[in-house]
């Protein structure tokens, strides 16, 4: 036991880099709309291309993060992904230093997007092939969830702080600090060994790793369309409502997606990835349902609740499944596809849930996101039964 817990805090760095990676993340969520909008005067559809771009870099480029990850190294993965990350944020600025000339900073920016992108990619598959290199498969879970603490501690952090930054300071700031946060990033874990390479492994073809993980990645799509539901209609529906506390709302949903990850971290790997999806996707579906059918502000915040406790632990518990079937060369890239549905999943449920939303009302959303968590537990019934 003093062995797993010694593994698992040897990957602390790795931890604290993805950390310095989301904080970026979220702090470009944070000011880039406003600058697009306030500052380089162009409309909220270019707004949301500018946001988006950044999910389909981030998507085209898993397959090959995980690729540099099995050939080249974990460690080379997640480094390329940092110095790209530097990039990024001299890419930024630039932008913000031309911003009276308005089509060439908007310019500049859909490239740091892209590059945002891209880089987030390589490094966030690299710290996940890294640690669990490091800490051993046994100990997959662990990883795999507290990396996700990491990612979400700081896209919610980062935003409000960027927000902060540019307010009393101005938003060359914010971008400054993108620049010397990935290169905090590289410090943490200059030090830690490199993961050993098996160049004489034969590659499977990430086609065939997609379908070896396929019943995996599936169920996690369908499970991250509840999360997908509340991030960008809970506030709306609160305001039909005329409900007043939906940044509560966020509050106990991030809030309970933070606390089960770090009282139930070791879950995933003692209770097997299979029970714990079971139980998590249940738990979702209620909390789903709860926010389908409030009458009540407290009823919706409640059902929040349930959704954060229950997508929590999805991911890890999906992943120790999927990393199973790959061998150990593989599993750069296994990973690389598995987060991939994830991504694709968050696309697809924005304007699905929007359609819904505009003919049937914002609490049929929640019934779309309860349905979609069913089929993940159904694809896990019918696949095991094969």
């Amino acid at each position: 036991m003093k062995e797993e817990s010694k593994s698992i805090w040897s990957i602390t760095p790795i931890m604290i880099s993805v950390f310095a990676i989301y904080l970026c993340i979220g702090m470009a969520l944070g000011v880039v709309p406003t600058l697009i909008k306030t500052q380089l005067h162009f409309s909220a559809l270019i707004i949301g291309a500018a946001m988006g771009i950044q999910f389909i870099a981030t998507l085209f480029t898993r397959a090959y993060a995980g690729k540099i990850a099995d050939t080249t190294g974990a460690k080379t993965a997640n480094q390329y992904g940092i110095v790209i990350a530097i990039v990024t944020g001299l890419s930024y600025l630039a932008s913000y230093y031309f911003k009276d000339l308005h089509l060439l900073a908007l310019g500049i920016l859909f490239i740091a997007r892209i590059l945002h992108g891209i880089s987030e990619s390589l490094a966030v598959t690299g710290a996940l092939t890294w640690g669990i290199g490091l800490a051993g498969q046994q100990n997959s879970g662990k990883v795999m969830t507290w990396n996700g603490i990491a990612m979400y501690a700081g896209i919610a952090l980062g935003a409000p702080l960027a927000i902060y930054l540019a307010s009393s300071l101005e938003t060359g700031y914010v971008f400054g600090l993108m620049i010397v946060l990935p290169a905090i990033s590289w410090l943490c874990t200059i030090k830690l060994p490199k993961l050993p390479i098996d160049l004489s492994h034969r590659r499977t073809p990430f086609y065939k790793v997609i379908g070896h993980i396929s019943d995996q990645g599936l169920a996690l799509a369908f499970s991250s369309i509840g999360f997908a539901c509340i991030s960008s209609f809970i506030t709306l529906l609160f305001t039909k409502e005329n409900w007043i506390n939906a940044p509560l709302a966020f509050l106990t949903f991030g809030g309970f997606y933070i606390l089960t990850r770090v009282f139930c971290a070791s879950f995933p790997d003692r209770f097997g990835g299979y029970k714990v999806a079971m139980v998590s996707f249940f738990i979702e579906i209620t909390g789903q349902l709860l926010i389908g059918i409030s009458s009540s502000e407290a009823m919706a915040i409640i059902g929040c609740s349930l959704t954060g406790v229950g997508f929590s632990l999805v991911f890890p518990a999906l992943g120790v499944l999927a990393i199973r079937k790959v061998s150990p060369q593989m599993r750069g890239t296994a990973l690389g596809a598995y987060t991939a549905f994830f991504d694709v999943s968050l696309g697809i449920a924005g304007p699905t849930g929007g359609i819904i939303a505009l003919w049937f009302g914002y609490h049929t959303v929640y019934f779309f996101g309860a349905i979609s968590a069913a089929l993940s537990m159904l694809i896990l019934v019918v696949k095991s039964k094969k």
